[in-house]
């Protein structure tokens, strides 16, 4: 982050950018370097179910291949690729192409990648490391944008979970953590905008790292107090699902309720960030998705941890005594 702290503050006294620099010098240290890939989730998921498999690739960083965990099933690719296949009740062949440490300048690589898989649907995790390298942000929705036109362009969906708030990062300190959080929303709104014109439908992961994981710092994230846990992985691929779920043609959720529907483009892009788990999507005309004509979009928000429940219009059943997935104490292991 101490990069491009200097050509952001020119601004800013002498004193207040020392102290910037400072503080992102010491997140540095604190914050250790990847030492061992994340496990590898790929593989068929519900092959006991017959129909034809759905073929989903996981795009992004760190936080798209899972880094912090050490199991598999674990991952945000198998967790996601788990719940489509219980859903859907059909085979999901999952190949993971996320890179640890990659920024959306690394995108067009994987999509060469994924686009080898021929995916019926996409998702893509980014935008934490354009925000500690203070990469610029046009260039960075830039390459996410013309990612998710040539998926779309060989008939794959994409669901984009945009950046989530990196301010709440315990190493990153205050005034730090506080230009990190402004950076992070504001790149979130872009990458809305840019999704949904290339059509496809973007999720708001801005609290990922919010108040949940604020509040209960050692169970939600991993010993590097950076990468989310297991139960963090679980929490945030319970956001993502109705949306992905959503883009196969499963959505039978309720109608939109109050406060939500159409917005104008930029209007949605902005309310997303402010409420974590909601979705935006481009407009439906004669029954079928387009591009946002009048750059119009869908805004559709989803229940947060912590609040009541109910997945696709119906509770969620509670086998065994255990809680549903994506409700709060969930965690992979309960799968």
């Amino acid at each position: 982050m101490a990069g491009g702290v200097t050509g952001t503050l020119a601004g800013v006294t002498a004193l207040s950018a020392g102290l910037l620099m400072r503080q992102a010098a010491a997140a540095r240290r604190i914050i250790p370097m990847a030492e061992a890939p994340p496990p590898r989730g790929d593989g068929v998921y519900g092959a006991k179910f017959g129909g034809k498999s759905i073929t989903m690739v996981i795009l992004g960083d760190s936080s798209a291949a899972g880094y912090g965990v050490h199991r598999p099933r674990e991952t945000p690719g198998a967790l996601l690729a788990t719940g489509v296949s219980r859903r859907l009740r059909r085979p999901v062949k999952l190949y993971r192409v996320a890179v640890v440490g990659a920024m959306s300048s690394g995108l067009p690589y994987q999509v060469d990648a994924a686009l080898e898989y021929e995916p019926d649907v996409a998702v893509i995790l980014i935008g934490g490391n354009d925000v500690t390298h203070v990469s610029a942000r046009a260039m960075a929705v830039r390459y996410l944008g013309d990612s998710v036109r040539r998926l779309r362009e060989s008939g794959c969906k994409v669901v984009v979970g945009t950046c989530p708030d990196i301010g709440a990062i315990q190493p990153i300190k205050p005034p730090l953590r506080w230009l990190a959080r402004k950076w992070s929303r504001d790149l979130a709104a872009a990458q809305t905008v840019a999704v949904v014109e290339a059509g496809g439908r973007s999720v708001s992961l801005v609290d990922l790292l919010g108040p949940v994981f604020e509040a209960d710092p050692v169970r939600m994230f991993s010993s590097d107090h950076f990468h989310p846990s297991a139960e963090g992985y679980a929490r945030a691929a319970s956001v993502v699902l109705p949306t992905l779920l959503a883009a196969l043609g499963e959505d039978d959720r309720p109608a939109l309720a109050a406060g939500e529907g159409v917005r104008s483009l930029s209007e949605a892009a902005q309310e997303a960030v402010h409420t974590a788990g909601t979705e935006v999507s481009p407009v439906k005309v004669g029954g079928r998705e387009r591009g946002p004509a009048g750059r119009w979009a869908v805004l559709r928000k989803h229940p947060w941890f912590g609040e009541p429940r109910t997945w696709f219009g119906h509770k969620a059943p509670v086998p065994s005594g255990r809680p549903a997935a994506g409700a709060v104490g969930w965690t992979p292991a309960d799968q």
